[in-house]
């Protein structure tokens, strides 16, 4: 079962906030949650941009992921924003609106913590990737725990989104 065909997904958990609102959910140490945060290495930020037909370099923001462990149990290679990229390419979403979320000046927090992003595989070897828990760039962050509960209490409404 894909994350779009699970009961759980059928409310709205991805809501367009302010700059304000934005900033104070990016910078809180609680939007990456499990044992390591890391930075995805350049080399598979310029494959991303292949992949979604970008200019070389257009992404210069740093591409944040954290989770339990860092590597694929098969493979070994570093898990990161590419293997996102290339799951949601796969499964779920268009080049268009990944573009979108990455390189648009609209802000997204998503309130669903996740145990382990659904249905990700390693961009390598398709193994599947079981404890990659959180993601984030200047344009994307989880809100999660205390930061849910400040979201809520100063009113923040979904708004009809792309994504």
């Amino acid at each position: 079962m894909t994350a779009k065909d699970d009961p759980k997904h059928s409310h709205p958990s991805t809501f367009v906030v302010s700059e304000e609102v934005f900033k104070q959910v990016y910078d809180s140490p609680h939007s990456l949650p499990g044992k390591e945060k890391w930075v995805t290495r350049d080399e598979d930020v310029r494959e991303i941009e292949r992949l979604l037909g970008m200019e070389p370099r257009a992404i210069g923001a740093p591409l944040w992921v954290s989770g339990d462990t860092r590597c694929c149990p098969n493979c070994g290679r570093e898990t990161n924003w590419l293997d996102i990229v290339g799951s949601a390419l796969s499964q779920v979403h268009r080049k268009e609106m990944l573009v979108k979320v990455i390189l648009g000046n609209q802000k997204y927090v998503n309130v669903e913590a996740p145990r382990a992003i659904a249905d990700l595989q390693c961009y390598q070897c398709q193994t599947p990737i079981v404890d990659l828990r959180s993601f984030k760039c200047h344009n994307w962050a989880y809100a999660i725990g205390d930061l849910l509960q400040v979201l809520q209490r100063i009113g923040i409404e979904p708004r009809e989104t792309t994504i």
